[in-house]
């Protein structure tokens, strides 16, 4: 190690410093005349030269072989298929939640999700609220099943009608849901495009408690995704409940 750190040391520039510290000093001593002085400048001079076109040029393939790493890497990465759907685990599941609708825009239709999720204040104020308060989200149509309609009525519709983007918030179209998909759906204001956070009733991604359901896995669905049209056409194909 030590001999490849002294093979590496810059011996033509020491070799220039230590001829000009000698030529100094000859000349303090009037050993050497001015003539002389200046022919080792000049010769120090073109040395210094010779050594800055040395590093440019090195530096020229260093800057070249970067380059073709990067074009190299970035080949790869367009050759690398994004995943459709991430699964989202209970250690990072409310992190997910917030930021979904932290970044969601336009349009956004809540399918057949658990209210009593947001009947705590402070989920509420971290999962639902957020969306509400969005000013970059058009609209807010909730699709519920009718039992979920006493919960509506006495948590989660006042809630937001305390919030300030709740004229955002249509009436929820009510219907009898067989189905035990859950799902968020809106545009994504960091990718771009249209996503959602898609869940299932039931073990193992909901544990049932006697206070509320409480979720535990989510899925993610990324952009462009194949399932994002069928959930489209699930919340148009939903049948509605006429309220008494």
């Amino acid at each position: 190690m030590k001999v490849k750190k002294f093979i590496s040391l810059e011996w033509d520039a020491i070799a220039g410093i230590v001829a000009a510290v000698v030529a100094i000093v000859l000349h303090l001593l009037h050993v050497v005349d001015e003539q002389v002085i200046l022919s080792i400048v000049l010769a120090l001079m073109a040395l210094l030269f010779i050594n800055f076109m040395r590093h440019a040029r090195n530096n020229e393939l260093t800057a070249e072989q970067v380059d073709h790493t990067a074009h190299a890497v970035s080949r790869i990465q367009s050759a690398l298929k994004h995943p459709d759907v991430v699964l989202v685990g209970p250690l990072h599941l409310r992190s997910a939640n917030e930021q979904f609708v932290r970044l969601m825009s336009g349009d956004t239709i809540w399918f057949n999700v658990c209210l009593s999720m947001y009947k705590p204040q402070p989920l509420f104020d971290s999962l639902l609220r957020p969306a509400v308060d969005n000013p970059m989200v058009s609209s807010i149509q909730f699709v519920l099943d009718e039992s979920q309609r006493d919960l509506w009525q006495q948590f989660i519709q006042p809630r937001i009608a305390a919030c300030s983007g709740a004229g955002k918030v249509r009436e929820p179209r009510w219907c009898r849901l067989s189905k035990t998909v859950s799902y968020i759906l809106a545009d994504s204001q960091l990718s771009g495009g249209t996503e959602a956070l898609l869940s299932f009733w039931g073990e193992p991604f909901m544990a049932q408690t006697t206070e509320r359901d409480v979720p535990r896995f989510i899925f993610h669905v990324q952009r462009n995704a194949e399932i994002l049209p069928h959930l489209v056409e699930l919340e148009r194909g939903c049948i509605g409940v006429h309220q008494e």
